[in-house]
């Protein structure tokens, strides 16, 4: 069954070429995809079937046609090593390590996390998420790692994702940042939508951004760099990421973020430490802690030796 995507082009995307307006306008979307989309006519300009060559003007409307993936009714089960904290027969912890895509898109079709439960719980996964993203409730970027949390019924999946609605699960977070901090520690409520001008990115968007909270607190200053801990108490994406830079302290490691001459990590110092949720089944709460990842914990080191 194919999905239907649509939008009005802005004035970001006036007068640019047709694939370059819609990859701004989808930030999952790849530039290929797109040049794929265009050549099987699945990409329409004011109704018609646009051609690769052409150009957009304010107003125009885009529609694309993406249609399910071949491999999208079954996805393909791989055995591929998990870090599991906690599991029982409802919910399962993981620590999800950097570089890992949690679900299958256009342009990863495996290797990612799901297709790692599929093959670890042989099937048995809450399917509400959908077929590509079965007991998926949150997700973390593929460049951070660490605690994810993923429903094997759909009690647990309908429990989890109302927890996420009220706020009531807690999540912490690590993070190594550029710069000298002013506070110890502090609330950062802006604001996030997506980037006015780059459609790839997210950005603090007082105009069209959803309310989004984070906490900070030190752990370490260093003489470039800080060790920070954070608590999301909202969920909006690339959250930390966005906040940290606003303030001029982007996360280190991260390339989308961070300053132009960024410190290259393959991945950026971010991790999810620890979670706290009610257990719908043990109706007690439970909190899991995970390790700090390898480069993570290398680069930590590395603030101690030049501090």
């Amino acid at each position: 069954m194919k999905k239907i995507e649509k939008f009005i082009v802005s004035e970001n995307s006036n007068n640019k070429r047709l694939d370059l307006a819609i990859c701004e306008n989808f930030s999952n979307l790849t530039r290929s995809y797109v040049h794929k989309l265009i050549c099987e006519n699945r990409v329409f300009l004011n109704n018609k079937i646009a051609n690769k060559h052409q150009k957009v003007n304010l107003n125009d409307e885009i529609v694309l046609e993406i249609p399910e993936p071949k491999n999208c009714t079954k996805i393909t089960a791989q055995n591929i090593k998990l870090n599991i904290i906690y599991e029982d027969e409802h919910i399962i912890v993981i620590n999800k390590p950097k570089g890992m895509v949690v679900h299958p898109a256009p342009g990863h079709y495996d290797g990612t996390l799901v297709n790692a439960l599929m093959w670890h719980c042989k099937n048995n996964l809450s399917n509400i998420g959908g077929v590509l993203r079965p007991g998926i409730v949150h997700r973390i970027d593929k460049d951070t790692s660490g605690l994810m949390l993923v429903a094997k019924t759909n009690d647990a999946y309908y429990s989890l994702v109302e927890q996420l609605k009220n706020h009531s699960i807690k999540r912490t977070y690590e993070a190594i940042v550029y710069g000298k901090l002013k506070n110890s520690n502090g609330i950062l409520s802006f604001p996030i939508g997506r980037h006015k001008t780059n459609r790839q990115k997210m950005a603090v968007n007082f105009e069209n951004g959803k309310i989004a909270i984070t906490n900070f607190e030190l752990i370490k200053q260093f003489k470039q760099f800080a060790h920070i801990k954070l608590n999301l108490k909202t969920g909006r994406t690339h959250q930390i990421r966005v906040h940290m830079a606003h303030i001029h302290h982007p996360v280190v490691g991260d390339t989308v973020y961070g300053p132009k001459n960024s410190i290259d990590l393959k991945g950026q110092c971010l991790h999810s430490k620890t979670i706290e949720f009610f257990h719908f089944k043990l109706q007690k709460r439970l909190i899991f802690t995970s390790e700090l990842e390898e480069n993570f914990i290398k680069f930590l080191a590395y603030c101690e030796q030049v501090n």
